[in-house]
């Protein structure tokens, strides 16, 4: 059976037919400008956007709309202190910054993982927040410890695990089966590392 060749993304007329493919985001920002969409946000952000189009024929996918939020809290300028709860209009700024390099030093640096704690623990204090960040610290001091990758960065994904998979293959390795591997439609538009990719030719 001949393999199944990646569309021109111009010819594709459905958000699930636009979703088995991999499409790099410069891809994706063109088509976006070409069909009159917005083209802010990040990769998949514009992949929905672009596919809810196609079904729908609207221009405001439901992810463009900013969730309301409850509370007036003003993370840019209040006063923190430990006992500062979490809100839903909880923001990383500068002053969330500042009070964090207070508690726990000048090292203090946002990451992926601390951002999302952050975001998914409306209610808790700073004081917890503190700890959790301190814990955080502890175990990324585990020799066996792996950072936590962004969602949306496949490729990097797929190099830890075909890396960890191939321990001796190189990153030359890497990008000749991720190339070849990105080619092929999946359900979900989405590309992860097996074993099996070592047979594509």
């Amino acid at each position: 059976m001949a393999q199944e060749k990646r569309p021109d993304i111009k010819t594709l007329t459905s958000g699930v037919g636009l979703k088995r493919w991999y499409w790099l985001k410069s891809e994706l920002l063109a088509e976006a400008r070409r069909l009159g969409l917005k083209t802010t946000g990040q990769k998949f952000a514009i992949l929905d956007r672009i596919a809810h189009f196609h079904d729908t024929g609207s221009k405001i996918a439901p992810t463009d709309v900013a969730p309301k939020t409850s509370s007036k809290f003003d993370w840019h300028c209040a006063e923190l202190t430990p006992d500062t709860a979490l809100t839903d209009s909880y923001k990383n700024t500068q002053n969330v910054r500042r009070f964090f390099k207070s508690q726990v030093g000048d090292t203090f640096k946002f990451n992926i993982e601390f951002m999302a704690w952050m975001k998914n623990n409306t209610g808790a204090t700073l004081a917890d927040a503190v700890a959790e960040y301190m814990a955080m610290k502890l175990r990324e001091a585990d020799p066996e410890y792996e950072s936590m990758i962004a969602h949306h960065n496949q490729f990097n994904q797929y190099t830890r695990d075909f890396l960890g998979d191939n321990p001796r293959m190189g990153l030359s390795d890497v990008r000749h089966f991720w190339a070849l591997k990105r080619a092929l439609p999946s359900d979900d538009g989405r590309h992860v590392y097996e074993r099996s990719d070592l047979d594509l030719i």
